[in-house]
């Protein structure tokens, strides 16, 4: 499951619109599963030029770390000089602050949104929850999605149930060859057997002969 166009507008009309409410005009920033920008609105335009990278930053933060800007400023901040190297590799891309949240559909991330430019306190993530809400909110309403956590559901049973084939007309081929072998082998008696040259014949016909009956006949033909 992607990001669409529909999707991330739908966001971003329910985000603005609370931040209407709260009359706090902010950027606010979309990206995709990959950091890319899908959508991006600048409500105090011409001003407010800063807010704009702000909100993109926290928008790809949240996507890096599959998690809230502010979840990752709580633990970021005890490593010494993380925040700084971490903006120097993304390209600025990469901030500590709260208002940023990865977009999950179908139980994987597709997104995240990035708001900035609260007139306060909290302001940018309260506007950002609301985004995330209306998505939520896709996923029950949408056939196609309630079909695609259906499948994720099922695809993380450990072991699925299979059925087992009925063979109750057919032969068992493999029961006949283990009873054939469990069967006792004839037992042979070493007295009761005589061996004949490959070059002699038994004068005696099909009866049965002595041993010593057997060196008359071989002294005979000699």
């Amino acid at each position: 499951m992607s990001l669409t166009i529909e999707v991330a507008r739908r966001i971003l009309e329910a985000s603005k619109k609370r931040a209407l409410e709260l009359r706090s005009p902010v950027s606010i920033a979309i990206v995709d599963a990959g950091g890319h920008l899908v959508l991006f609105e600048r409500m105090m335009a011409p001003y407010g030029w800063a807010t704009g990278n702000i909100s993109l930053a926290k928008a790809s933060t949240a996507v890096m770390f599959n998690q809230s800007t502010d979840a990752v400023a709580q633990w970021g901040s005890g490593i010494p000089g993380f925040a700084s190297s971490m903006a120097t590799m993304t390209q600025g891309k990469f901030i500590m602050a709260a208002g940023g949240w990865p977009i999950r559909m179908g139980g994987a991330t597709v997104g995240g949104i990035g708001v900035s430019g609260g007139n306060a306190p909290g302001r940018d993530d309260e506007i950002a929850r609301a985004g995330l809400a209306a998505a939520e909110s896709m996923i029950q309403t949408t056939p196609a999605m309630q079909f695609s956590n259906s499948m994720s559901q099922e695809a993380s049973l450990p072991y699925p149930q299979q059925p087992k084939p009925a063979y109750s007309s057919m032969s068992q081929p493999h029961s006949q060859v283990a009873s054939s072998l469990n069967s006792p082998t004839p037992q042979i008696n070493p007295a009761n057997t005589h061996h004949l040259a490959s070059d002699q014949e038994n004068p005696y016909g099909d009866e049965q002969v002595s041993f010593d009956q057997f060196n008359e006949a071989r002294g005979d033909q000699s």
